[in-house]
């Protein structure tokens, strides 16, 4: 492609400033510090719930090789420390890669703007699940006193998908969990609103689970109560049978946890399992016999 003049000052990478201790201020927001991690917590404000063991060990084996290609951005405290305002999977990443330093952008913004800036780069990111993003719109509205019309215009969201996706709050825990798990669609929760009837709502989510009800197929399950028809709805759902796997799996983790272990799985595969423990030492005693098993 033939030579350029200067091309390796257009290689080089965003310059770090002090790069051993974060003791100076950047000159400008999009200069990089190279902060301690021991000088980072984590955000207070952070919109997601859960985060993935196993991706997260796949992003540090990333960073141990690659580098940590992406800064993440936090804010100075005036304790000396910093907080992370989005970033935190590749700051607990960073952590578990072993680093002692991390690079970060440096932005000055008080405790509202952390919050809209974390919740909304989750939601552009798309790196939430949909109960998460209307519990964080949710946060917008009710902690940076914003209506609906601001806060579409902050997430760069149409009002009307603001205002449907808040709606999910309204089902019963029990279908927003599994909504959350990816057990039944969105599709399928936006169908279920259309009842008043909480226990109904579950019925019809269980059915969707167990016969792999289709949204259309659930939709007209749905129009059928409204319009007074007896839709065929069990008054208990039979739970499938578990393939031998399940059993083995749920007899081997019984020896080290005393409550119960419970699994949900649907005709396709998906599923659930919630582990209830009685105490730290069942936890530690489970994690042992993983260590000692290399898994």
């Amino acid at each position: 492609m033939g030579s350029v003049p200067a091309a390796d000052a257009l290689r080089k990478p965003v310059g770090y400033i002090n790069k051993e201790i974060a003791g100076s201020r950047p000159a400008s927001e999009a200069d990089i510090l190279r902060i301690p991690v021991d000088m980072v917590e984590a955000n207070p404000f952070q919109p997601r719930m859960t985060f993935d063991r196993e991706s997260l060990e796949e992003l540090a084996a990333s960073i141990r090789t690659l580098g940590l290609i992406q800064p993440v951005t936090v804010r100075r405290l005036g304790s000396g420390m910093y907080q992370i305002i989005s970033g935190e999977r590749r700051y607990r990443a960073c952590r578990m890669a072993g680093m002692t330093m991390i690079p970060a952008y440096v932005r000055d913004t008080n405790d509202q703007g952390m919050l809209e800036m974390a919740i909304v780069e989750n939601i552009q990111r798309e790196d939430l699940d949909p109960v998460e993003v209307a519990m964080s719109f949710q946060r917008l509205i009710d902690e940076c006193s914003l209506t609906q019309e601001q806060m579409a215009e902050r997430v760069g969201k149409k009002r009307a998908t603001v205002a449907n996706t808040l709606r999910l709050l309204k089902l019963p825990v029990k279908v927003q969990h599994d909504l959350k798990v990816g057990l039944v669609s969105s599709g399928h929760a936006k169908a279920l609103l259309s009842l008043e009837d909480a226990e109904l709502q579950e019925r019809l989510c269980d059915l969707v689970i167990t016969r792999g009800l289709s949204v259309r197929e659930l939709e007209d399950m749905v129009r059928k109560s409204k319009t007074g028809e007896i839709p065929d709805i069990p008054s208990r759902q039979e739970p499938l049978p578990l393939p031998d796997d399940y059993n083995r799996l749920l007899s081997r983790m019984g020896r080290y946890f005393s409550r119960d272990i419970s699994v949900r799985r649907t005709a396709s595969g998906k599923g659930s399992m919630t582990v209830r423990f009685s105490s730290d030492d069942e936890v530690a005693r489970f994690l042992e016999a993983l260590d000692k098993a290399e898994m």
